[in-house]
Parts: structure tokens; C-alpha cells; sequence
């Protein structure tokens, strides 16, 4: 095969991002696009890279080395990329190439003129990984010997410290990237910037701003000066403001460029003027319509003309919800709600769609309720806003920020009126206790029908089944008495703060009023795994063995150890009860407990050097005393009041109800996740069929598809590969973003702000959630298995669904980014004592590991102590 070194611009299209890079080919996409001028130029190929490569020193030794660094070792990337730099600098150029090359500046005029000399590599610039500022770019090139040179720095630029580490954050193997060299001839600007189609703070689709300075872009993109900057909305300029721009950088006669200083009446006149911005804009939106997503331009402003010399998409931005009806709408996260703010992939995502009570919408991996119409309507608006205030205050917030805009969310008239809304200070109904206990036995019943049922269900038949089983699993869950248990001990929470606190000043009395409540799923869950580690503690050899196991094959070795069949037996026994539970449990492709048993290894060993024998029955019993003591105190001071029988009575009769439904609140999940797990092996014995029959590669391959494309693929016998890599490419770019707890059909990010001043300056706020005060050594633990954990210590995470509790047993606090007073985390600190506050933005970026901080579970901040 003939290399073509070479390549005009106007040969190339965005399906040659392997020959020109990802710069490369955008250009020449532009460069066919109506209206958009860019300037004239040419592509050196990757052929001629992996030339180059080729003949370069010992370049495969040094390569090796560097994919064998730990991604963060930074003095080893930084030593072993600096000498493949110099290597590749030092290389000639072939003739070849180098004739190709001055044949190409023949063609576009001069070569003595004047080029911008651009890295251009196949790993950037793509809808995942914009790679912005990772390469190199060298402006007022002139003469062949000097662009040859600067083009060979091009190829060097992909091996900078910053390219590789960012390629390994990317999961991105440095053998796989290539690097071409865009040339094109120089413009002059009189103004140039930065164009982005969608507002880069708010994700707001509808908002470009354009950053503007005099001359060259250099001096803007290297934060040599504060540049002008326009926002513009709908054909208008909204927001101006003028940067103070006291530098420019302009091209030298001879080439290269230099920083001037601007003149000081000239430093606060504008780059552009309005006019020029809105043009530009609209010459934005052109090209984001041509890429199919918002862009991030590079511009120059010559001769009252823009000219484009970049343009890549924005992968920071949150992607938004399909909607195809032209109206506005407002999303609200699941995940925050859920505690699982992770990225989901398709078949979790899909599956959970499926046996939602609520239609949910998926973007960036993660699932959002649409709440336009609930905020519509002033009644049902005022009860969504109190049901998410008492969840989480920052997302009432953000629904609120959306509503002052007027102009958003249509109002609707209320339906006709109905009976009257209840009194929220009004005492709660009672509901019969006994309700609970026939409610645990209806979904054990309904979990081994399914269990039962599914064992014959194979290949399209199984699907078939499994969208019936799906009805069943929203029956249950929306079952009428299961709402009423839920809401018993919710409603009979909300009353006992809200009174308590009005009739004797207690804050959140019903934390612990709630200590060690019966039927609690969550944190038996924490408990029991303490009764495991009675059972490993008094056998030294199984502890010894269990401290160097690293892979799930361990409860088969135990029998071959002193005392090890007990232990084994009851790991088995514990995973019997708990084994469909994970962290991220509510997509089910991610690995249960069951299916990854060594993951509980840390924690269970964490329970023998903690704590002595009989721990789990102690702690339960202290805190059943504390709650009975709580409520003598209470009652003894109600009655002590005027009118304090009538208050006691009706105080007694709410403590009843919190205790007999507050541990309730746990089993639906537990029995959604019961559910799933019963899902999940029956889907993946489907995907080992496809495998089996070389349909798939590998199994867990039908993660990345949605439950209706998997069932397709059944049916077909047929998986489309292209689409699974995509999706994985896709997910690992999703597990990069965060996503908001409010979200618009915009694009605009709403994350809510607390409105309160009453913590010290310098403490970080959040949400009460578990009475009390603690200090103690922070440990921010992103993942459970990373657990490290001393009696004291303060748990700092960035959620922690139920899978976390395990570890509760352990610490003395908990500090959380996402949370509410309701949600699994909450629930169980409050159960076993622990002071906390969830839903404090920043927690794992703002407390470092192994600072001491101080818990005010009570008030709702934290503290960093010196």
C-alpha cells in the first residue's frame, strides 16, 4: 500500500480522524460547511507519524516502560515522556515525507509565507475526550526548515507529561494514538477567542459565550489576559463584560510572536462589538448543527471577516434528556435520591425504566423524573417542593431558582378541588403495626414465585416472562398498604420533630426515639456482619488466611483450615440473606455481593480487630435502652406541662408508631433488590448462551445494551459490536461527570444552594440528618472496598447506599455529599446513633483524608479542626 503522506484540507472529512487526527478532520468538515471560512492549509498524516515512530531509537523499549508507570507516579511519566520527546525531535525527517511536505506549501503559495504549525492526534477532539490544550500548536512559522522542524515538535507534543496522564484518565493506551500536524497559512487577527455554543458554567444549551481579545488567541488561551466576554442568547447580547487587556500577543516580521502591551485607551474598548458577537454566534450555531452537538470554536477576526482554526466538542457538559416536543421541562434526579449518583450502564439503566412506578428519563447514564407538570399546577407544586425540601433542601432550592424565572415553567390551573389537603401539624393517622410484618412475608412470597417461575424461561421466552415479572415487581411496590407503612413512620418522624421541638426545644427528637427499631432490614444488615466476625475472630488461622485473600475463591479454601468450615458456613449463611446487594445496587450489572464475596473480606476483618465478642447484641440493646430512656424523658416533661396528659398521649402513640414502621422504610428496597438479583442471573445465563453460540465475546457485553436491545438480540441471534463499543466508550465518558440534582431541558444545571447563616465562618454546611455531636479523624473513602477503618474514625463519602452499612458499625460519624432525612444513609445513622450531615457539596474535594473534623449532626455542619 502506497502512504500518502499528505493531505489538502479539502480532501478531508470527519470520517478520517485515523489519517489527520481529530483537529484535522474537523477542520476539513468546516472547511466544506457553508458560510464557514477556514484558512487554507494541509494535513500531514499519521502515516507519516508512525514513520517517524518507526525509525526513532529504541522508541518501543521507552513505550514499554511508560505503560508499565504507575498512572501516578508523575516524576517517572514526567522523566520517561521527555526522553521520547527528545528522541522524536531528534529524528530527521525522511525525504519523502519531507518533499510531500514542501510540495504541499507549494501548492498553498509561498513557503516562505507565513503557517500555523498544529498537533492533531486521533485521540482528540472526540465527543468523549476533547483532549483541549493537551498537544501543541506553533503560530508564524515561516520557511520550510522551520516547519519541518515545528512539525516534527508536533509529533513529540503527544508524549507531554499532561497528554499522558490524561490519556491514562482516560483510559486511552498510548500505542493506540497517533498524531497528524495540521499546516495552515497565518492570519493576522485584529481580535480572536473562544466561541462555546452551550454557557461552559451552566451547561445552558441556549447560551453561547464568546471570550474576545485583541490579536492572537495565544494570549487568551494562555491566561495571559482577562478577556472580554459576551454572553448571547437568541440573537441578542445579554451579559457584557469588559476585561481590562493589558497584553496581546502579535506575530514578529520574521516569525514567531511576542507579547505586546496595548495601548491604555484602547485596553477597556471592547474586542468585538455587539453586532459582531451575535454573528459570530450564529456562525457558531452553524457548526454545532453540522457536528450534531455544542462546540467549543476557536475564531479570528480579520478584516471585519471570522475565520475558524478550531473546533471541538464540550465534554463537560451534562447531556440532556430527549425531548422532541419543543416545550421547556424540569428533571429531577433519581440518583440523589436513590444515593447513587454513579453512571448506570444501559441494562441497569433500562431495567429500572422498566419497573419504575414513574416514567424516568436517561441522560449521561443516570435517571431523571420529569417534574414540569407537578410544578405547573400551584397545589400539587407546594407538595412537591415540601416532599423534596424534607428529602434533600438543595434540590427544593433548585426547583425554586427554575420557578423565579417566570418565564419557564408555565403556570396551569389546579384541577377542581378535591377534599382538603391535610393539616401538616395535624396528627398523622395511625397505622396497625401488625401491617408490617404481613407485608415482609408478601414479598418473601412474591421473590420465591419469581425464583420459582423464571428456572424454565429461556431465550425469547425469558424476556417475555420477565416484562410480566416486571408488572408484579411495580404491583408490589405500589401496593396500597406498602405506601401506608412507609408513610406511617415518615409522617409519625416529621410530627415528633416538628412537636417536639415546638412543646420542648429538642432538635430532631426522633433520632433517637428511632435507635435499634425493629424490622430493619439495613441495619441488621451491619449487625449480623459483626455475628460473622464472632465466628472468624477465635480462629487464628482462618484470620491469617483471610488477610491475603484477593480474589472470590476464597469461601472454597476455608474448609481446609482449622475452624474454617464454620466460617465458611457462615459467610454462606450471611450471603444467603445479603448476597443481592452491592454498592450501586440499583443497576443491576454492577457485581452483587454474592457474585464478589471478597469485597466484604476488609470489612469483616475491620469487625474482628474493632470490636470483642457479642458486639452486634450489645450494640443493639444500648440503643433500644437509649431510645426507651428518651422516651421516658420526653413523656416525664410533656406531662409536666399544662395540658401535658393530652400531649404525653398523643406523643406516646406517635413514639409507637415511629418505632413499629420507621425500619420498614428499608424492606422495599431490599425486596426491589431481591428482585434483581433474581433479574440479573437469569439475564446473564442468556448472555452465556449467546456466547456459547459466538453471537457475543463476552458475556457482560449485554451490560452496554438496553433490555429491549438484549431481548432483540435473542431473538436475532445477532449483537450489533459497533453499537457495544460505543456504549463503552460512552459510559466511561459519563462516569466523568457529575450530575445535577436539578436539570433543564436547556442543558442548564441546577445544584441549589442552602439558605441559612447559622454556622461558624469556614464550616461546610449540609443537612441534619442524625442528631448529635462527634469529633474524630475524617477517612474519605470513595469506595468500600478501600476501607481502612478505626474505632473513631468519621466515615466522608460521596454517598453511601445500603451496601454501606457494614461500615456504619464502625465509625463514630458520617459526612456525605448526597442525602436526605429519608434516604438509606440517614436512616441507618440515625438507627445506630451516629451524628450526621449528608448532602454537603464537596465533602471528599474539601475535607482531607485524615483531618480531624467535628460532626454537628443537630445543626448541620462540619467543622475543620486545626
Amino acid at each position: 500500500m502506497t502512504e500518502q503522506y499528505v493531505l489538502d484540507l479539502q480532501e478531508v472529512d470527519r470520517t478520517r480522524v485515523a489519517a489527520v487526527g481529530g483537529k484535522g478532520a474537523h477542520l476539513g468538515s468546516l472547511s466544506e460547511t457553508e458560510g464557514v471560512r477556514v484558512p487554507a492549509g494541509f494535513c500531514v498524516t499519521t502515516d507519516a507519524f508512525r514513520r517517524i515512530m518507526a525509525e526513532t531509537p529504541s522508541l518501543g523499549d521507552r513505550l514499554d516502560a511508560l505503560s508499565r508507570v504507575d498512572p501516578d507516579d508523575r516524576e517517572a511519566i514526567r522523566t520517561l515522556s521527555a526522553q521520547i520527546r527528545t528522541a522524536v525531535e531528534e529524528t530527521a525527517v525522511p525525504e519523502d515525507i519531507a518533499a510531500a511536505i514542501t510540495g504541499a506549501l507549494a501548492r498553498h503559495g509561498d513557503e516562505r509565507a507565513a503557517y500555523a504549525v498544529r498537533s492533531s492526534a486521533t485521540a482528540e477532539d472526540l465527543p468523549t475526550a476533547s483532549f483541549a490544550g493537551q498537544q501543541d500548536t506553533y503560530l508564524n512559522i515561516v520557511g520550510r526548515a522551520e516547519i519541518l522542524r515545528h512539525i516534527s515538535r508536533c509529533w513529540a507534543s503527544l508524549f507531554t507529561e499532561r497528554a499522558v496522564t490524561y490519556r491514562r484518565r482516560n483510559g486511552i493506551d498510548d500505542r493506540t494514538v497517533h498524531m497528524a500536524v495540521v499546516v495552515q497559512r497565518m492570519v493576522f487577527p485584529e481580535a480572536s477567542g473562544i466561541l462555546f455554543t452551550a454557557d461552559p458554567v451552566t451547561g445552558n444549551r441556549k447560551v453561547a459565550t464568546v471570550d474576545a481579545g485583541f490579536g492572537l488567541g495565544e494570549a487568551l488561551v494562555s491566561g495571559l489576559v482577562n478577556p472580554d466576554v459576551f454572553k448571547v442568547r437568541d440573537d441578542e447580547v445579554v451579559e457584557r463584560t469588559i476585561g481590562s487587556k493589558q497584553r496581546a500577543v502579535q506575530a514578529l516580521p520574521a516569525g514567531g510572536t511576542r507579547e505586546v502591551a496595548i495601548d491604555a485607551r484602547r485596553r477597556e474598548q471592547p474586542a468585538l462589538t455587539d453586532e459582531q458577537a451575535v454573528r459570530l454566534v450564529r456562525l457558531g450555531r452553524r457548526i454545532e448543527a453540522r457536528f450534531g452537538r455544542p462546540q467549543d470554536i476557536e475564531w479570528c477576526l480579520a478584516d471585519d471577516e471570522f475565520l475558524i482554526v478550531q473546533s471541538r466538542p464540550v465534554t463537560t457538559l451534562f447531556p440532556v434528556p430527549k425531548a422532541d416536543d419543543g416545550e421547556n421541562h424540569v428533571y429531577a434526579s433519581v440518583g440523589h435520591q436513590q444515593m447513587m449518583t454513579d453512571a448506570m450502564k444501559p441494562l441497569g439503566y433500562s431495567l429500572w425504566q422498566l419497573t419504575a412506578m414513574v416514567p424516568m428519563h436517561e441522560a449521561g447514564g443516570r435517571l431523571f423524573v420529569d417534574v414540569t407538570r407537578r410544578l405547573a399546577s400551584p397545589a400539587s407544586r407546594a407538595a412537591l417542593l415540601d416532599v423534596m425540601g424534607k428529602g434533600d433542601p438543595l434540590v427544593r432550592n433548585a426547583l425554586e431558582t427554575v420557578l423565579d424565572r417566570d418565564d419557564f415553567v408555565p403556570s396551569l390551573p389546579d384541577p377542581a378541588p378535591g377534599r382538603p389537603a391535610a393539616d401538616s401539624g395535624s396528627t398523622p393517622a395511625e397505622a396497625d403495626p401488625a401491617i408490617v410484618t404481613e407485608l415482609i412475608e408478601r414479598s418473601r412470597a412474591s421473590v420465591a414465585a419469581l425464583e420459582r417461575d423464571i428456572r424454565t424461561r429461556t431465550g425469547p421466552a425469558l424476556f417475555d416472562f420477565l416484562l410480566e415479572a416486571f408488572e408484579e415487581h411495580k404491583r408490589v411496590l405500589g401496593d396500597p398498604l406498602n405506601m401506608r407503612a412507609i408513610m406511617a413512620g415518615m409522617e409519625a418522624t416529621w410530627w415528633l420533630n416538628e412537636k417536639l421541638l415546638e412543646w420542648l426545644g429538642e432538635k430532631n427528637a426522633a433520632d433517637t426515639l428511632t435507635l435499634s427499631a425493629p424490622d430493619n432490614i439495613t441495619s441488621e444488615m451491619g449487625l449480623d456482619l459483626l455475628d460473622v466476625a464472632d465466628v472468624v475472630r477465635s480462629r487464628p488461622e482462618v484470620v491469617a488466611f483471610l488477610e491475603g485473600v484477593d480474589d472470590d475463591g476464597f469461601l472454597d479454601e476455608l474448609p481446609k483450615l482449622a475452624g474454617g468450615t464454620e466460617v465458611r458456613d457462615a459467610v454462606e449463611a450471611y450471603l444467603d440473606r445479603y448476597g443481592m446487594r452491592c454498592v450501586g445496587e440499583i443497576d443491576i450489572t454492577r457485581p452483587r455481593w454474592r457474585e464478589r464475596p471478597a469485597t466484604l473480606v476488609p470489612v469483616i476483618l475491620d469487625n474482628v480487630r474493632n470490636f470483642g465478642p457479642g458486639a452486634a447484641g450489645r450494640r443493639f440493646e444500648q440503643g433500644r435502652h437509649r431510645a426507651l430512656e428518651k422516651e421516658r424523658d420526653v413523656l416525664a416533661r410533656l406531662r409536666a406541662q399544662p395540658d401535658g396528659d393530652s400531649r404525653a398521649d398523643t406523643a406516646k402513640r406517635m413514639i409507637d408508631q415511629v418505632r413499629a414502621f420507621a425500619g420498614y422504610r428499608e424492606y422495599p428496597k431490599y425486596g426491589i433488590v431481591s428482585r434483581s438479583f433474581v433479574y440479573k442471573r437469569a439475564l446473564l445465563e442468556e448472555a452465556e448462551r449467546l456466547v456459547r453460540a459466538d453471537v457475543l465475546t463476552d458475556k457482560e457485553d449485554v451490560f452496554y445494551l438496553t433490555f429491549q436491545e438484549f431481548h432483540d438480540a435473542v431473538r436475532a441471534n445477532r449483537v450489533d459490536h459497533g453499537l457495544v463499543q460505543e456504549r463503552k466508550e460512552a459510559f466511561r465518558s459519563y462516569q466523568g461527570l457529575t450530575p445535577p440534582r436539578v436539570l433543564t431541558s436547556d442543558g442548564e444545571a441546577v445544584t441549589g444552594a442552602y439558605r441559612r447563616d447559622d454556622a461558624p465562618e469556614g464550616a461546610l454546611v449540609g443537612l441534619p440528618v442524625s442528631a448529635g455531636t462527634i469529633e474524630g479523624r475524617a477517612r474519605v473513602i470513595l469506595d468500600m472496598a478501600d476501607a481502612d477503618l478505626e474505632p473513631g474514625d468519621i466515615l466522608v463519602t460521596p454517598f453511601t447506599d445500603p451496601s454501606w452499612s457494614p461500615l456504619f458499625v464502625a465509625v463514630a460519624g458520617l459526612v456525605t455529599e448526597v442525602g436526605g432525612l429519608m434516604t438509606h444513609g440517614a436512616v441507618i445513622a440515625r438507627e445506630y446513633g451516629l451524628p450526621a450531615v449528608v448532602g454537603v457539596e464537596g465533602a471528599t474535594r474539601l475535607i482531607p483524608d485524615g483531618r480531624r473534623i467535628r460532626v454537628h449532626g443537630t445543626d448541620g455542619y462540619v467543622e475543620l479542626l486545626p
